[in-house]
């Protein structure tokens, strides 16, 4: 009979004499961070587990199997669109559908967008087909309504070497008339939007200067090239995309911590200009990106805006200063959902096409090097940047309101315990507000 204490090698059937465990970088069942991340990549419409496996890696470093996936997901009742459509009740699913019809009174979004929708608000996966059914039962001129509006323009493909080689900017007009006006960047080898702002004036070359210097901080880094119309509020952009690239001498005027290495020297601003200017209807990436904001969103912010008619009088100063401060603080927070739906939106699979598709922007930002991209991000000295952003007028650019008013307004706000703003309360809350700032 074998000795009971013998070292683990001296067993001729242990397949793993020195213990080493196989799974050791596997995070435990009981994680909550990568419990999580799961919840959260169901959230954006992910569910094939070979597709999520490798999502933790790229993105945290977690190393998890398709079939720890599964598992895991099967634990927290992440279920697919097909189960989910089938198991719930329909006085659930169809008030799910309804109050995603609610919210889009232009009629604008389709039965794939909405989908997608209830994914990101509630976790829950419905099949297209029972959207679709639902959409036509409730409102079936709806379905009709919705076509193309665009004028057709003749379109090159797009090439561009990876991340962060070109990102595309431009301003959004659609909202100006009520006085909110838009401007944003987005990397065009990914269709990532990096950034959506809504901004007092969008024809500002310093606010705009600003925007384009706070992403350049907060990524670290700069493109190899920004591509933007010809307008002048870009001019700013364009001088500072070239004294970053080059680290030139006109920035020590503006600040004292300046050194050529924390730049791009080596690519010449001739050969490889950092900013390039084009005609709005070739700067496709961003044109195209406005025709979905203003057609999935835009159109109905101002129908809500309309319905303040009666209520606000933008004539008497302290009604007007407090709606400064409560529509752009909505209008942002709704901009920064619309930018997570639209990195989320799994595009088209278009054979044709040299750029990914068939995958969301994030996915093909966070995944990059499977379709063949290099990430091309210029490193540059962030404390440079913020001095600059400072130097030029700071936060102060896209101020709606003082910073004395807006605090005394968050504090009024707090104070009436409202759970989240959103385009059905506004006016309600801007009533609320009003008597007590």
């Amino acid at each position: 009979m074998p000795d009971s204490d013998a070292e683990p090698a001296d067993n001729p059937y242990n397949r793993n004499p020195e213990g080493r465990n196989q799974h050791k970088d596997c995070p435990a069942p009981d994680d909550e961070r990568i419990n999580a991340l799961l919840v959260e990549y169901h959230r954006r419409g992910h569910v094939s587990g070979k597709q999520i496996s490798k999502l933790p890696w790229a993105e945290h470093g977690i190393k998890m199997s398709r079939a720890t996936v599964d598992r895991r997901r099967s634990a927290l009742e992440l279920k697919s669109s097909g189960i989910t459509t089938s198991s719930l009740p329909v006085t659930v699913k169809r008030q799910l559908v309804l109050d995603q019809m609610a919210q889009d009174p232009t009629r604008r979004r389709g039965p794939k967008l909405l989908v997608e929708a209830i994914a990101r608000e509630h976790g829950i996966h419905l099949t297209r087909d029972y959207v679709t059914s639902e959409m036509r039962l409730h409102d079936p001129v709806g379905l009709e309504l919705r076509e193309p509006t665009a004028k057709k323009i003749f379109r090159q493909a797009l090439v561009v070497l990876g991340l962060h080689h070109e990102r595309s900017g431009d301003g959004h007009d659609k909202l100006t008339k009520i006085g909110f006006p838009v401007w944003a960047l987005r990397d065009v080898w990914s269709g990532k939007w990096l950034g959506i702002w809504v901004v007092p004036n969008n024809r500002l070359k310093l606010a705009i200067a600003y925007l384009y210097l706070s992403l350049v901080e907060m990524l670290g880094g700069m493109p190899i090239q920004t591509t933007t119309d010809c307008g002048t509020e870009t001019i700013t952009v364009f001088g500072m995309a070239n004294a970053l690239r080059i680290g030139l001498n006109m920035l020590s005027n503006l600040c004292t911590d300046i050194n050529r290495e924390y730049f791009s020297p080596e690519l010449s601003t001739n050969e490889v200009p950092a900013h390039k200017f084009l005609k709005s209807v070739h700067n496709t990436t961003i044109e195209r990106g406005w025709l979905q904001l203003r057609l999935q969103w835009g159109d109905d912010v101002k129908v809500f805006w309309e319905a303040g008619n009666g209520i606000y009088n933008s004539s008497i100063p302290e009604q007007y200063e407090l709606v400064q401060w409560l529509w752009p603080k909505l209008i942002q927070q709704e901009l920064d959902e619309l930018r997570d739906r639209f990195n989320n939106h799994r595009v088209q699979k278009d054979r044709n096409k040299v750029l990914p598709s068939g995958v969301s922007p994030n996915e093909a930002f966070t995944l990059h090097e499977e379709y063949g991209a290099e990430n091309l991000l210029q490193p540059v000295n962030k404390g440079v940047v913020r001095e600059l952003m400072v130097s030029i007028g700071g936060d102060d650019l896209i101020r709606f309101v003082s910073v004395e008013y807006a605090v005394h307004a968050q504090e009024v706000y707090y104070s009436l315990g409202i759970q989240k703003l959103t385009m059905f309360n506004v006016w309600t809350v801007f009533q609320a507000m009003l008597p007590l700032m």
